[in-house]
């Protein structure tokens, strides 16, 4: 194995054996012993062999896996529940053994596999962070030394000399990180423990883990929380009945994703409307005689940009140009950019939905907005073998940098469409449903404005939000409650 190789997974799986019923498992293997037996009629020797074979089934929680981690690098593990994510990062650590195949891990491990692993519920925090600090290899004096560091990244006060199992799922989980985290490992692996701590906790995780992986500690993260595996993670695996469904991009991984919940749902092709204006297809032709185009030298080539789609859509073209329409890959603080994207389609659709994410060069979002949210005028619906256009203008009120920007088409039924205003987000989301998504289709950079008014530095920060500030002299002679905004 390389030395820049860290892990390497080469096709495991992992089998677990479930009886037909409670008697199976005692006559099961009993059968199959005696079926064994060269001495027995071969007749009865084969009725004994079926009829245990009969008692059990192997599922496979896992099944022909490999991958490579390279030292230093961030890898996500995503998929749906029941799709072998923790039982891989269990063989991984070593606290379960692979049914086939062979892991190798080119170092020392810190496991947090679940909540409170690796401790004893009777003992103190202290208590257990010494005995943890112990079994990962640690001597009491390095314990000692380090105390104080776990403590305070713990920051659960007087609770630290009290039994454990009087804590908070947040306080067990916190004493659990800052202990994985401190002590010196080559590879931490971390299964969805972040998900039970407070925002201001996890800022301070993620903080710790970007140290950590600078200093070429090798992470990897399951987790259902997708934002963080896009911003956090360079490469992810994606699972799927126990099988690789897609391993790379984490971007594109956690596309990929999205489209595998979605295809339990998936919903019946729309028949589109009759057009209004004797068009065939009219509130599509409508909106593309409206909308100015980019030139032709303006369009990336996106040959070579993966894009996930269902089958029902592809992406034919991206181009990014400034206000005045001209071909632009860098702005300044400000301006405006004009993003040009058309979708084929392969099947009829009901009310498209399309919009664009732009990250930074850490993969946090810093914008992101869709048809839906601008309250654009949409066609309701859109057949087989037309083409839809979208031009999105953004004003790049953004911190100086280099930014990626990702794209993607979407529908809705029309009845969900036309109920949008009254639906919450969290029961508009689902009706979604993804067609096609460009991972990281293009980069464009913001510098700084050459002058402007009233200083040259728009803000401070990702981002730019609309408001004002005002000013005044107060007299404490006679300042009062004059101007006080009524209760």
């Amino acid at each position: 194995m390389s030395s820049d190789i860290v892990i390497k997974v080469d096709n495991v799986s992992k089998a677990y054996t479930i009886w037909s019923s409670p008697s199976a498992r005692l006559h099961g293997p009993i059968l199959g012993q005696v079926g064994q037996m060269p001495f027995l009629p071969r007749g009865l020797r084969d009725w004994c062999g079926r009829h245990s074979r009969q008692s059990f089934k192997d599922f496979y929680a896992l099944q022909g896996v490999s991958l490579e981690i390279r030292r230093g690098e961030s890898y996500g593990i995503i998929g749906r529940n029941g799709s072998g994510k923790s039982t891989l990062l269990q063989i991984i650590a070593g606290t379960l053994m692979p049914t086939e195949g062979e892991v190798t891990c080119n170092g020392s491990v810190a496991a947090l596999l679940e909540l409170g692993s690796g401790f004893n519920p009777e003992f103190t925090g202290r208590e257990n962070v010494y005995m943890n600090a112990a079994i990962r290899g640690m001597t009491k004096e390095q314990t000692d030394a380090r105390f104080d560091e776990i403590a305070g990244f713990a920051d659960i006060g007087d609770f630290i000399d009290q039994p454990t199992k009087t804590y908070s799922s947040g306080m067990l989980v916190r004493l659990a990180f800052a202990v994985s985290t401190t002590v010196d490992a080559h590879v931490l692996l971390i299964d969805e423990a972040l998900a039970v701590g407070d925002i201001f906790f996890r800022q301070k995780c993620y903080e710790r883990l970007e140290r950590l992986r600078q200093q070429g500690v090798t992470i990897l993260l399951v987790s259902h929380a997708m934002p963080e595996v896009e911003q956090f993670c360079h490469r992810a695996l994606l699972l799927d009945a126990a099988r690789v469904a897609f391993q790379g991009n984490a971007s594109e991984a956690v596309k990929r994703y999205y489209l595998l919940e979605q295809q339990a749902e998936a919903p019946t092709p729309a028949s589109p409307q009759p057009s209004t204006t004797g068009d065939s297809g009219g509130a599509v032709i409508q909106e593309e005689r409206a909308l100015t185009w980019a030139p032709s030298k303006a369009f990336l080539d996106i040959d070579h940009v993966a894009q996930v789609s269902n089958g029902w859509a592809r992406c034919t073209g991206v181009a990014i140009c400034d206000a005045d329409g001209r071909p632009c890959r860098v702005f300044e603080q400000g301006q405006t950019a004009s993003f040009f994207y058309e979708f084929e389609l392969s099947r009829d659709i009901d009310v498209p939905v399309a919009g664009l994410e732009i990250l930074n060069e850490k993969g946090v979002i810093v914008h992101g907005k869709n048809t839906l949210e601008y309250g654009s005028e949409v066609p309701l619906s859109a057949a087989g073998g037309m083409r839809l256009r979208f031009r999105q203008d953004i004003s790049l009120e953004l911190a100086v940098g280099e930014y990626v920007f990702t794209m993607g088409l979407a529908m809705m039924a029309r009845q969900d469409y036309e109920a949008r205003g009254s639906l919450t987000h969290t029961d508009l989301s689902p009706k979604v449903i993804r067609l096609c998504h460009l991972a990281r289709v293009g980069v464009f950079t913001v510098v700084y404005r050459h002058s402007g008014h009233p200083v040259q530095l728009l803000h401070h920060g990702v981002a730019n939000l609309p408001g004002s500030c005002a000013v005044t002299v107060v007299n404490h002679a006679t300042a009062g409650r004059l101007n006080e905004i009524p209760a």
